[in-house]
């Protein structure tokens, strides 16, 4: 089998030749390139060639956050969580809303949206050293939303945002860069619902939180005027030409309570997995953080992957605690603590402890593709990554 049939396999519950590992590799090797700290037979690679020498699958889940659309405005609408990449099967573009920014040589780059209903401003930074550092995303210094009085402001925004399918270039990377190396996912968007962007991406932990206790009818009716244009982007990507759309990420019951999860990401995920399943797909969702109490909830929500499932020692849930909980509902793609693979961390000792925690918590090995999760971070020791390789073929056919 091809790793794409072994992984579409899995998703379906049925019979695979080997157990798929598929680890995410581009923090470590994009973090090396930038460092010119790459092993010698790989400083001229791209990341598809190392992952074919090194013989296990192409992760293309998380897209490159840094693969800019030709021709688009790239970084420019980060603050509101939209990058314009090459790989996304939508297209966004602002209408009736004047746009002015202003960058800096420190990395900052400020966005004023202008609107007959009043000004929304963003702030965000991307440095060389959050580059080196494996950090894919920019950071937030000012959110959209610092008041109520700016909902009426934002909310025209996205009423007023024209949302297009653009499927020539995933297409492309589809068929000719991916193929049947894995499964080339199209990002929906990092949110899974117009009320989990607001803490994702458009307003400060505290001042979701204090502003949803405060009036939560005012911040419900904002996320019905903004649900449209989410709804927009999912059926962007579910109707593109991809077998899985990724659709919400970083989950943790410390940010994302379960009241939250509950309120803005269940019904949302079944809806989005309902129509996906209608269209023989399937919806995946990163779920990298804390997840005590939200497993059932997930489950609830009825979508098929958990991507980048971090158990312990990382989090407080051991894969065999989530197994018990997923069971054959969803498949987890992940299952590896990236910690195990840091040798300031995880002595030798603790690490093959934990891959033998691992082998005996997948079972059989329905339904797990085998990742690190939630990434390969820069320090990992190469090594060790080569040794889960080895362990992970000598698990041999999986038959659920």
């Amino acid at each position: 089998m091809t790793v794409k049939e072994r992984i579409l396999a899995t998703l379906r519950g049925e019979p695979t030749d080997a157990l798929p590992f598929v680890p995410r590799l581009d923090n470590w090797f994009y973090a090396h390139e930038e460092t010119n700290t790459l092993p010698d037979e790989y400083k001229h690679a791209n990341l598809r060639e190392f992952a074919d020498d090194l013989g296990v699958g192409f992760h293309s889940i998380v897209p490159n956050f840094k693969g800019w659309r030709e021709g688009g405005v790239k970084d420019l609408h980060v603050g509101l969580g939209i990058y314009d990449l090459e790989l996304s099967p939508w297209i966004v573009r602002f209408h009736n809303v004047g746009i002015a920014h202003e960058r800096k040589d420190n990395g900052e780059l400020t966005v004023t949206y202008d609107t007959p209903r009043g000004i929304i401003r963003t702030k965000v930074v991307y440095t060389k050293e959050m580059l080196r550092e494996g950090i894919t995303l920019y950071a937030h210094k000012e959110h959209a939303l610092k008041e109520i009085e700016d909902y009426d402001a934002l909310a025209y925004i996205f009423e007023n945002a024209e949302v297009i399918p653009n499927y020539e270039a995933f297409t492309k990377y589809q068929s000719e860069y991916v193929g049947e190396r894995g499964v080339a996912v199209a990002l929906a968007a990092m949110w899974a619902s117009a009320g989990h962007y607001l803490i994702k991406e458009l307003m400060g932990f505290e001042d979701f939180y204090l502003a949803r206790f405060d009036d939560k009818e005012a911040m419900d009716h904002l996320v019905s005027r903004m649900t449209p244009f989410c709804d927009k982007l999912f059926d962007a990507a579910i109707n593109s030409p991809a077998e899985v759309v990724l659709s919400g990420a970083n989950y943790d019951f410390n940010f994302t309570t379960p009241d939250l999860i509950e309120d803005y990401v269940v019904p949302s995920l079944k809806k989005q997995s309902d129509k996906a399943h209608s269209l023989d797909k399937f919806v995946a969702t990163h779920t990298d953080g804390e997840n005590t109490m939200l497993l059932d909830k997930y489950v609830r929500a009825g979508f098929d992957i958990a991507d980048s499932i971090c158990p312990k020692p990382l989090t407080n849930i051991s894969l065999q605690e989530t197994r018990d909980v997923f069971q054959d509902k969803i498949t987890i793609w992940g299952g590896v603590p990236s910690t195990a693979l840091l040798t300031a961390n995880t002595t030798d000792q603790e690490f093959y402890r934990i891959v033998d925690e691992t082998l005996h918590a997948i079972g059989k090995g329905d339904h797990m593709i085998m990742s690190v999760a939630d990434t390969l971070p820069p320090a990992a020791d190469f090594g060790r990554l080569l040794y889960l390789k080895k362990k992970f073929e000598e698990f041999g056919p999986v038959t659920p």
